[in-house]
């Protein structure tokens, strides 16, 4: 029995070493020149380092993620602090950085157990809120399928506009009060309600390549399984043949793919052989007619600048009233992320880079020259979190015995995220019949 993993991002991953650890014969197949999808590395020539094609962090919550890294021996390479601390600055329209501290800025710092007894001290929460505010925020844990953010909670206030939002809009990559609060509370259920122990910031060191994607490969190596550069273009199957008894088969039972094409070679399936589809869903679609999938996407946009952060910058810092959402600091680099950036990716690249270094200066306390510099623009990033974006996900099993669907864009429960992936992949194999018992 052999399993064929078609995509090599994480959801792909993630299925292919879950199967593999658990003894299956796994063929890993993917389009690109190299593994790892939207979360992937590269040399880049004009900055001279190398660089995210994004810049992403998980949370120390995020379960599905810390048994992916622990699965394929990386849990060290993504670091953060050893408490959840988020520090934030406000870029105030006359030049200054506002803020609620002595150095311009405040720092929201949850407490580890799930008992959110930081609300109450001043020190620990968003400026000018009260306790009130986030108790309030209950309502959001568990709201109805239909509801919006913008449905459920406040969408103004100090609170909303220096926490929530910013936050949110991260998670979900779409406007926050439009986006479905069911995403926004799995999201909230999965790392504060849970206490600042869940919610501890972890970023990729010194790559994502190097945390996600190349031990992910060496582990699949290790194991036999094997990488194939190669696009599918068709699932092919005989509906109306059931090819074990070989007899007619009723309309109400599932039929098999038979085989996988991939531009001239054709791959025979053998009677026990799987398939987990991990593709974009735009992909999927065209390989499987009538299959639902999310139909909008969100761009992100991402800024890289060949400069080291100065001392004492934390890891990962939010700006507020700015173009600049997040500024992530490391080693070699400060990098930007700007999430549902359908403004940014349609400005020049030259102006769009000139105007976000000016505020990363604003931020950090910078007097330098802009550096060399490179933008990146997913266009397609993440589908929209929205209600009826949300409803069109597929789940894992379809109408075909040996074919499982995995990625962010499937029923995870959770928007598009590492976690969303990483999750989908599990679920996917977990079909696979005999995975329980080939461990």
């Amino acid at each position: 029995m052999t399993v064929h993993v078609i995509g090599a991002g994480l959801a792909g991953l993630s299925a292919a070493t879950a199967l593999a650890a658990a003894g299956h014969a796994v063929a890993v197949s993917e389009a690109a020149p190299q593994a790892g999808g939207r979360c992937r590395s590269y040399a880049d020539a004009v900055t001279g380092l190398t660089i995210d094609n994004g810049n992403h962090l998980v949370l120390s919550g995020n379960d599905a993620v810390m048994a992916y890294l622990d699965r394929i021996g990386a849990r060290a390479a993504v670091q953060g602090p050893a408490s959840a601390a988020f520090r934030f600055v406000e870029l105030g329209s006359d030049g200054d950085v506002g803020g609620g501290d002595e150095r311009g800025g405040f720092t929201v710092a949850p407490n580890d157990g799930p008992v959110p007894w930081w609300i109450f001290a001043a020190a620990r929460r968003v400026p000018g809120t009260t306790a009130g505010d986030y108790l309030a925020l209950a309502r959001l844990l568990f709201p109805p399928a239909w509801a919006t953010v913008g449905d459920v909670v406040r969408t103004t206030g100090p609170l909303w506009d220096k926490l929530l939002e910013p936050v949110l809009l991260a998670a979900l990559n779409t406007p926050v009060a439009g986006a479905s609060a069911v995403l926004a509370a799995a999201v909230m259920r999965g790392s504060l309600a849970r206490g600042g122990a869940a919610c501890r910031p972890l970023i990729a060191h010194p790559t994502l390549a190097a945390a996600f994607v190349d031990p992910a490969l060496t582990f699949l190596a290790d194991r036999g399984a094997k990488l194939h550069h190669r696009r599918l273009s068709a699932l092919e199957h005989e509906p109306s043949r059931d090819r074990r008894a070989g007899d007619a088969i009723s309309s109400d039972k599932p039929s098999r793919i038979d085989s996988l094409r991939f531009g001239d070679e054709t791959v025979a399936l053998g009677l026990d052989d799987c398939i987990i589809l991990a593709v974009p869903a735009p992909v999927a679609a065209t390989l499987l007619p009538g299959l639902p999938v999310p139909t909008e996407f969100n761009p992100i946009v991402s800024l890289h600048f060949a400069i080291a952060p100065p001392a004492g910058t934390p890891p990962i810092l939010g700006v507020l009233n700015a173009t600049t959402e997040w500024i992530f600091a490391f080693p070699d680099r400060i990098s930007v992320t700007i999430s549902a950036a359908n403004a940014a990716a349609e400005r020049d690249r030259a102006e769009l880079a000139a105007a976000v270094w000016g505020e990363v200066c604003r931020a950090l306390d910078l007097a330098t020259p802009q550096p060399a510099w490179q933008v990146v623009k997913e266009r397609r990033a993440t589908f929209a979190a929205t209600v009826a974006q949300d409803a069109l996900r597929p789940p894992a099993a379809t109408r075909f015995a040996n074919l499982f669907l995995a990625g962010d864009w499937t029923q995870t429960g959770l928007p598009s995220t590492i976690e969303g992936a990483v999750r989908s992949g599990m679920t996917a194999a977990a079909l696979v019949p005999g995975l329980a018992r080939a461990g």
